[in-house]
Parts: structure tokens; C-alpha cells; sequence
């Protein structure tokens, strides 16, 4: 999750989701990773600086992106979106 402290979104998601997300199937699978885009990248996601819009969910595997949900649509489509990239993560699952 790429995130800022200023994102009124990423504040909104961390209320009705982050609190949750640990909990979740989806974190099992996908677990959450918070970078502040107002500090420096760590090196395995420097690949990653074109990110402007926060929240940014990025899935990456073996250093490729398998899919991402820019900024947060609601609690209703949240998850429907991020099964959507676990299918495509381990589409054998799906």
C-alpha cells in the first residue's frame, strides 16, 4: 500500500479496512505492506516512483506487477478488486 500521511483516502481505508485487513483470507495470501510515498522507497519498490495517487495498492510477485488498485473505491469493491488480482496471482485457485 502506498500511502501519505496527508491521503484523506488512505485515512478512510485504514478506518473501515486496515483495521480488519490482517484478519482477512486476502492478508493470508496478500500480506499489507504500508510505504509512505512522502519518504525514500526502499530498493525493491524504487521501480515503483511513479506512483502519484494515494492509496495505491500494488501486487507485485518475483519482481512483476500482477496488478493494482489505484486510490480506494469503498469497502464494497475493495475486496472484489483484490480477488480479482489473487485470481490472476494464482489463477489455478480462481
Amino acid at each position: 500500500m502506498f500511502r501519505s500521511d496527508s491521503c484523506s483516502w488512505c485515512e478512510i481505508w485504514e478506518d473501515q479496512i486496515g483495521i480488519l485487513y490482517d484478519k482477512t483470507d486476502e492478508a493470508k495470501i496478500l500480506p499489507l505492506r504500508r510505504v509512505d510515498v512522502d519518504e525514500d522507497l526502499p530498493d525493491d519498490l524504487k521501480k515503483y516512483d511513479t506512483v502519484f495517487f494515494t492509496p495505491t495498492f500494488i501486487v507485485h510477485d518475483k519482481g512483476m506487477e500482477i496488478g493494482r488498485i489505484t486510490g480506494y473505491p469503498g469497502e464494497e469493491f475493495f475486496f472484489p478488486m483484490l480477488g480479482e488480482i489473487i485470481i490472476k496471482l494464482n489463477p489455478a485457485k480462481g
